[in-house]
């Protein structure tokens, strides 16, 4: 390759480097809950959740997950990278994902004891029960096997949402496609950084699918709407 076109390719490189790592960092795993809600809430119109929900209850509730599912858990993180018990605020290594995913869950478990009693859809409590149970088996498959968190909340992401289409019998076609292209823009972020084998792509995505739609199908008796 001639000289010239090597400063290309390096620019190329860093470009196509930073692009995945701000898909990485804007679909991160802690987000996907939040998303999940403003999604619920805001952009999936015509729904029993868009016309029978307060405007200031929306927000509120969303928040509210924004900060024990996202916040909460990101500030334990620093706080262990601080104390020096994790090297990498990225959690890249195998070994040092355990404890703060364990963590991660206990939050979530939090969040869906202080939302259990209050009086909003039980498919958001379910949803937030569900997100935690998928970072908690997620931290014990980890012992074992490096499965990817980030596909895991994208899998969660689209459990819910085809649950949701079905109990609710709302077409969300539309969505699980946007879902199902996130999931390979993500996919292929995490392939390109080096982080993960395409196979725990694979098993992360099924794992957080297989979670959301296995607990709201066993609960389906519950009034959703």
């Amino acid at each position: 390759m001639p000289a010239a076109k090597w400063p290309r390719c390096r620019i190329y490189f860093l470009n196509m480097r930073a692009l995945a790592l701000t898909i990485s960092v804007l679909f991160h795993p802690l987000l996907m809950a939040t998303y999940g809600c403003v999604l619920l809430f805001f952009g999936i119109k015509h729904t029993v959740y868009d016309y029978m929900t307060p405007f200031d209850a929306k927000w509120r509730i969303s928040l509210i997950v924004f900060l024990f599912s996202f916040a909460f858990p990101v500030l334990n993180i620093a706080i262990l990278y601080k104390l020096k018990r994790i090297p990498s605020l990225t959690l890249s290594n195998q070994k040092d994902r355990t404890f703060p995913y364990i963590m991660t869950a206990l939050f979530y478990f939090g969040l869906f004891y202080l939302l259990k009693d209050v009086n909003i859809w039980n498919s958001v409590k379910l949803f937030v029960l569900g997100a935690g149970l998928g970072i908690l088996l997620t931290a014990l498959i980890n012992l074992k096997y490096k499965i990817s968190a980030h596909m895991v909340g994208v899998g969660g992401l689209l459990g819910v949402l085809v649950s949701l289409s079905y109990l609710i019998k709302f077409d969300m076609t539309i969505y699980y496609m946007g879902v199902i292209l996130l999931a390979g823009f993500v996919g292929m972020s995490r392939l390109y950084l080096e982080e993960h084998k395409p196979s725990q792509l694979y098993t992360g995505f099924l794992l957080g699918l297989i979670v959301q739609m296995s607990l709201f199908f066993v609960f389906q008796k519950i009034t959703f709407a």
